[in-house]
């Protein structure tokens, strides 16, 4: 999809004049022009163009030199705001060319990225050649336009190396001649090539450094620009919910500045996201908005782009007769540009819907054709494999399938191998949601349970193992084999792994002794009761006397079929998919099991912990007897405390039993083993320079927040630091989740007492993500952190039960449940609001 800072309009460089006196006052063309750049320079597009209009005629008779440059700004302002044509006719309308030789330059510049967007590609050639050659003649200030312009030719054209490069010599031109316009729209194209070439990591730092420079100069409509692209960045590493906030951003930003080109951009990504969800009627409707307003600007590329994508989203519809008339459309608009990229788009459409109407020949022949082309990206393969899986999963070519399935993921883990930011790789195993849940299920449905376990599995926690270094970083798409039996056994419990599928879910019980699959709901109706009995929870009627409908029925479905194999009081690990790891399986409303017993928690029933994968939980047992010679040392029980820190501000009021529960943990460790940081010491830096790789349990007592749409921005409020008083200290009292996972840490135990120290925010596959996560992420063996907000006054107590249990030898689950177990059985905190939010999460 096309970008907007592609065709971002060139820039124009002030021209200060020897112009005496008049130029201080506002009558001066001077002065009138610098009023009318100063708008385009802040994005008021609409205004610098009738502004630049009015200087245009009151000095056309009397002074046309600057009756050129108004004109010239005018049909700039056109350009930024997509209106290509309008900017053609505007400077071809007089007879009479522009003597300075700077400004036939932008003229130039601005003709070649107008008819480049037209796909008029000849005439831009001839333009933008005209202009080389004046530039290597004469070093002008116009000649940074001409080489941003030559580089929005070849990203039209698809030729998006030659983009890269001549978009890294606008960046250096800018800095040659200090052009702070030019090189914030430099920045912006070089995120587009990056993206373009599914670099993304690389796109978000360019798109990133773009914004963080616009916003300096005042440029809203770059502003913008760089949000939009951050959305799509988004969108394709699978974090949906991310890009729809920033697209929706930048569409809203697009009508202030009057940029109709941005507009249709950031309306058109935002279709894509809801498609994603499945929302195909507003998906359509974005598209068709966007389809609207390419047309109106006569703008090719994004005529093409909103074609795709109605095109698709027939397909999806089950609108065959839609999806081929848009798809041949597309097909010929990129044919005609000889853009063979863009024509693969609509051809993949073209084997969808051969598929779909039961032409598996055909349909077979686009989708090799579409994954052999040499100019196919990653996603174009993974796609075209998986349909291709499909395709011979429906006409019982079982081999086949396998394989293609095996292809796609092998194609989808190589392009995961190439993100080094965590914040890409997090979302990013969004895209194989769907490829994932299909093999699995084909597997199951073939008999091969062990093998779509271990497939399952993989799928796990993968940015976690490999932080860990239990996965390579660069490993295929190939699970190792797994052997769950011993696993359990060494675990001493039952192992229970949930995998939410679109059709059907899965549960796998195993012990030591066997493994049994159980065959579940599919996942949407599973995340519904969910998301109701979550709410049941924090209302005020009490679950357990009501006999909450929903928490009845989630035990029922999700323990229920395995209870043969749980035997009371027995230890269960929990490893959760998708909306389960917002669940406290503790909390779930378990029958009777005796004639004259009653509906129960079923915490009473068993120690619960939870795990992100099979694989990290057997890491984590084979580092038992590790942890066991561990507490034979002399620093097996000292203590890094931090907490009751003063507030920062108005929203982080001070937690009035802080101090209390301080007070309380630190008498359950020796006073010497005891380091403590509190009131105006409790800052992020006391954590950071602590050397907490030392300790072997760490406790904070603070406030907690949850970044839902950056989860590494999540963070543990403290004190701000002493020399950080005034409002520019910004975040300087937060301890980032980002911040903590450098920090090795060979701690058995972290517990945050924080309000969703959780997270708020779970990942396909890779479960909840925040500060619990970040801990895990650095080492933590098991890390305690709270799912919703924590009571005060009951987590004193809680907490002094646990550390209690903890000081007799119980184990971090079993001490947990009998600190929960004295809740629930009290009279004042028996409600799961008190008790229930904290969980145990197992690491490595």
């Amino acid at each position: 999809m096309q970008r907007r800072h592609e065709t971002l309009g060139l820039s124009i460089v002030l021209l200060f004049l020897a112009c005496g006196l008049a130029c201080g006052h506002r009558s001066s063309p001077q002065a009138a022009y610098d009023h009318a750049y100063t708008d385009f320079v802040h994005g008021d597009l609409k205004q610098s163009q009738d502004q630049a209009h009015r200087g245009r005629e009151r000095f056309r008779d009397s002074d046309p030199e600057w009756a050129w440059r108004f004109r010239i700004l005018e049909a700039e302002s056109l350009l930024w705001r997509g209106m290509y044509g309008d900017a053609l006719t505007l400077l071809n309308s007089p007879a009479i060319p522009p003597q300075n030789r700077d400004s036939q330059i932008e003229i130039l510049a601005i003709e070649g990225a107008a008819l480049a967007h037209q796909h008029r590609f000849l005439e831009a050639d001839e333009r933008l050649g005209r202009a080389t050659r004046m530039c290597h003649a004469f070093s002008e200030a116009g000649c940074g336009d001409a080489i941003r312009a030559a580089g929005v030719l070849a990203v039209q054209r698809g030729q998006i190396n030659s983009a890269n490069q001549l978009f890294a010599q606008s960046l250096e031109f800018s800095r040659t001649h200090n052009d702070r316009l030019l090189a914030a729209t430099a920045l912006l194209n070089l995120g587009l090539t990056s993206l373009r070439e599914e670099h993304f990591d690389a796109a978000i730092d360019w798109s990133e450094a773009a914004y963080q420079s616009s916003v300096d100069l005042g440029a809203n409509d770059i502003v913008q620009m760089a949000l939009g692209n951050l959305g799509w960045a988004y969108y394709n590493l699978g974090d949906s919910e991310k890009s729809l906030d920033l697209s929706l951003q930048a569409a809203n930003r697009a009508i202030q500045v009057g940029d109709v080109y941005g507009q249709l951009l950031w309306i058109t990504n935002a279709g894509y996201v809801y498609a994603s969800r499945g929302d195909l009627t507003l998906a359509k409707q974005s598209y068709s908005t966007g389809l609207g307003l390419a047309s109106k600007i006569n703008g090719r590329e994004d005529i093409y782009n909103a074609m795709r994508a109605l095109a698709l989203v027939s397909v999806e519809s089950d609108d065959l007769n839609e999806a081929r008339k848009y798809s041949e459309r597309a097909i010929a608009l990129a044919q005609s540009d000889n853009n063979r990229l863009n024509e693969l788009y609509p051809l993949l459409v073209k084997g969808l819907i051969a598929a779909r109407s039961n032409d598996g020949a055909n349909a077979e022949r686009i989708f090799h054709e579409v994954d052999q082309d040499k100019n196919a990206n990653a996603s174009l393969k993974w796609r075209s494999e998986h349909a291709l899986a499909q395709l011979y999963e429906n006409e019982n070519r079982s081999g086949e399938a396998d394989r293609e399935y095996r292809a796609a993921l092998s194609t989808f883990e190589s392009a995961r191998s190439t993100l080094q930011r965590n914040d890409s790789k997090l979302p990013f195993s969004n895209n194989a949601s769907r490829i994932y849940d299909d093999f699995v299920h084909f597997l199951v449905a073939r008999g091969k349970t062990d093998e779509a376990l271990r497939w399952a599995d993989y799928s796990r926690a993968r940015t976690l193992a490999e932080g860990l270094g239990l996965l390579a970083k660069n490993s295929a798409a190939a699970p190792t084999a797994l052997d769950v039996h011993a696993i359990a056994h060494r675990a001493h419990g039952t192992i229970l792994f949930y995998w939410l599928g679109k059709r059907q879910s899965y549960l796998w019980a195993a012990t030591p002794q066997k493994t049994a699959l159980f065959t579940l709901p599919p996942g949407p109706k599973i995340d519904a009761a969910v998301q109701r009995y979550r709410k049941a929870l924090s209302g005020p009627q009490d679950v357990l006397e009501s006999k909450n409908a929903d928490g009845q029925w989630l035990w029922g479905t999700l323990i229920a079929p395995a209870q043969a194999l749980l035997k009371k009081d027995t230890r269960v690990f929990i490893i959760p998919d998708g909306s389960l790891n917002n669940l406290n399986f503790e909390t779930l409303l378990a029958p009777a099991t005796t004639p004259d017993g009653s509906t129960h928690f079923w915490i009473e029933d068993t120690t619960i912990a939870n795990a992100g994968s099979l694989q990290l939980l057997g890491a984590a047992q084979r580092d038992a007897r590790q942890n066991q010679i561990h507490s034979t040392q002399k620093d097996h029980r000292n203590l890094l405390l931090i907490g009751n820190s003063v507030s920062p501000n108005n929203k982080y009021p001070e937690l009035p039993r802080a101090a209390t529960q301080l007070e309380s943990v630190a008498r359950h460790f020796a006073p010497s083993d005891v380091n403590l940081f509190t009131r105006e010491r409790a800052t992020p830096a006391s954590y950071l320079d602590s050397a907490p790789e030392n300790f072997a349990y760490i406790h904070f007592v603070a406030h907690g927040m949850a970044n839902r749409l950056s989860p590494l921005d999540s963070a543990i409020v403290l004190s701000k630091p002493a020399s950080s008083k005034d409002e520019a200290s910004g975040e300087a009292f937060k301890l980032h989740a980002r911040d903590i996972m450098p920090h090795h840490l060979r701690a058995r135990l972290v517990t945050i007492s924080a309000c969703y120290g959780a997270g708020d925010r779970w990942y396909s596959g890779e479960g909840l993500v925040g500060l619990s996560w970040a801990f895990l992420h650095a080492g933590a063996h098991n890390v305690v952190a709270a799912l919703w907000d924590a009571s005060d006054a009951s987590t004193v107590q809680l907490m002094d039960k646990f550390y209690d249990e903890l000081g007799k030898g119980a184990s971090p689950d079993a001490a947990l449940r009998a600190a929960k177990l004295s809740l629930l059985h009290s009279q004042g905190f028996h409600n799961p609001f008190y008790w229930a939010p904290f969980q145990l999460y197992t690491g490595s």
